[in-house]
């Protein structure tokens, strides 16, 4: 460990020479990364489409290419999992990182070449830990070893050389050898397809570990601990793991989850670190222990654009570089990458809260969405399950809105919705079977939470009196107009304040358990 611990030392030590370089040279920064990504897709099928050889600028860059989301960028992605190369990028790509959330199919496959693995994914790895490290000098992390909760991968089946899963899964698949030394669980336990099966397992494999620290989405990284210490007879997570000191959390708002965390390990040295994390790319990483903003990560082969939200229906936007944003105003992210990503709307926005250096932090999504579980649940999503039920039912809706109910003890946790029928279902608890198992079938990561009420119990639904909408929008002064009843969100405000006005509606002890 002694001889581990010198050579990480070096390397934190040239990453933060290299941070400290981008923070004080930040467009520089990034006009070279558009310089090279153009450089290097001028040949492609996509970089010839648009001329790449002839760009000179980044206004010609925006004025020739369009902004896509994945449904338009997805007929080149499929050509490339077929088994078509140099079409968006100039190297092979065979991983593609497997997420859901789109109004096409289950899943989108976000491609990902060994430049993107390289000078993004692995980048962030280690920046994170010389991050944290610079900050906290006394560090006895590379003691012991690390526990990832991550996902699982699968061999694509449209091209035998092409893999697809869970980004966190490819990136284990493609560790060095030597990280499995300081990781735990090994590979065979930590990509097991089966959720219920490999907590178990994981659980089993690491309470005897010298577990120092901790990664992966809060929802998932809970179960487990709450297993470790129901497998080892632990009050607290301390008792198990003496050298604990840190958490990498990412994916969704660690706010449901923080006291939570608090409880099961109640020590001072430990500390939790934020990361802005997607299939996409790794953009932004917590550098102040005082404070959850985010740098804005400027040299992982990402070309970033920012899009106001208020010019985000227009045909054609303008998009604004760095040196143009302004703190608090909530963008659009727009990036382009060294995986073949293309002026892409990834659907998350962000606010600036500093420029100098650019610290973000993650505002929400460009459309309505719940994901207080790592679920991504959006509009589209809701509509057409709702849709499905309706159908079944032979019943109407006329206004409703959802949000999360939060995990609390041992407790999973689950969507409340609350739904003004035009006419109502005769049998509600159908209404509710129908709408759940059409979410399974629409999105894979609803699908993955609610595998045996782990994360996710079945849907609680509450149908309230003709005009309870109308009521809570005239309490707004929000009748009339372009005001709509919010149909998705993230907390429980909308839901909190239609209680405050109809206190019948609040959850009885049978739909809280």
């Amino acid at each position: 460990m002694a001889l581990l611990h010198s050579i990480m030392s070096w390397v934190m030590k040239q990453r933060i020479h290299q941070i400290e370089l981008f923070v004080k040279y930040p467009h520089e920064v990034q006009l070279d990364w558009f310089r090279k990504l153009i450089h290097a897709a001028r040949y492609t099928e996509f970089g010839r489409m648009y001329d790449f050889n002839s760009i000179s600028s980044i206004q010609q860059f925006k004025e020739r290419v369009p902004i896509r989301n994945y449904d338009s960028l997805k007929p080149f992605i499929d050509r490339v999992r077929s088994g078509e190369q140099n079409v968006l990028w100039n190297s092979p790509i065979r991983w593609f990182a497997k997420s859901s959330g789109t109004t096409s199919g289950k899943s989108k496959y976000i491609p990902v070449s060994e430049e993107s693995l390289a000078e993004c994914h692995f980048k962030a790895g280690k920046d994170m830990l010389s991050i944290y490290c610079n900050n906290n000098p006394n560090s006895q992390l590379f003691s012991g070893k690390s526990l990832t909760v991550g996902g699982s991968h699968q061999i694509n089946q449209l091209n035998s050389d092409s893999y697809q899963g869970d980004l966190s899964a490819i990136l284990m698949q493609n560790l060095p050898f030597w990280a499995q030394f300081v990781t735990t669980p090994n590979l065979s336990i930590a990509l097991m397809d089966d959720w219920e099966n490999k907590i178990e397992r994981m659980a089993r494999a690491t309470m005897s570990e010298n577990v120092t620290s901790l990664a992966g989405v809060p929802s998932w990284t809970l179960l487990l601990v709450k297993h470790v210490l129901k497998l080892s007879n632990k009050q607290y997570l301390t008792e198990v793991w003496p050298n604990l000191e840190l958490f990498f959390h990412g994916g969704v708002s660690f706010i449901p989850y923080r006291e939570q965390f608090r409880a099961l390990i109640p020590s001072v040295q430990m500390n939790y670190f934020e990361t802005y994390n997607a299939s996409e790319g790794f953009f932004g990483l917590q550098d102040q222990s005082n404070s959850d903003e985010l740098l804005l990560m400027l040299d992982y082969g990402r070309f970033y654009e920012f899009l106001p939200m208020e010019n985000n229906n227009l045909d054609n936007p303008i998009t604004l570089q760095l040196e143009d944003v302004k703190v608090g105003v909530n963008y659009a992210l727009i990036i382009s990458t060294n995986g073949g990503l293309w002026r892409y709307k990834i659907g998350d926005t962000i606010k600036f809260t500093s420029l100098s250096p650019y610290r973000i932090k993650i505002s929400g999504r460009t459309r309505h969405f719940i994901n207080a579980f790592g679920e991504e649940l959006i509009i589209e999503n809701a509509e057409q399950a709702l849709a499905t039920a309706c159908e079944k039912t032979n019943s109407i809706i006329k206004e409703y809105t959802a949000a999360p109910v939060f995990l609390s003890g041992n407790l999973s946790g689950a969507h409340e919705w609350i739904i003004e029928f035009e006419k109502q279902p005769e049998d509600l608890l159908l209404f509710s079977d129908i709408l759940d198992n059409a979410l399974k079938s629409i999105n894979s990561d609803y699908e993955a939470k609610r595998y045996h009420n782990m994360i996710l119990r079945a849907p609680i639904i509450k149908s309230v009196p003709t005009f309870t909408f109308y009521h809570w929008l005239k309490s707004k002064n929000k009748l009339g107009g372009q005001n709509k009843v919010p149909r998705l969100c993230n907390d429980r405000q909308y839901i909190d304040e239609l209680y405050a006005l109809n206190p019948s509606l609040k959850l009885n002890e049978n739909e809280k358990n």
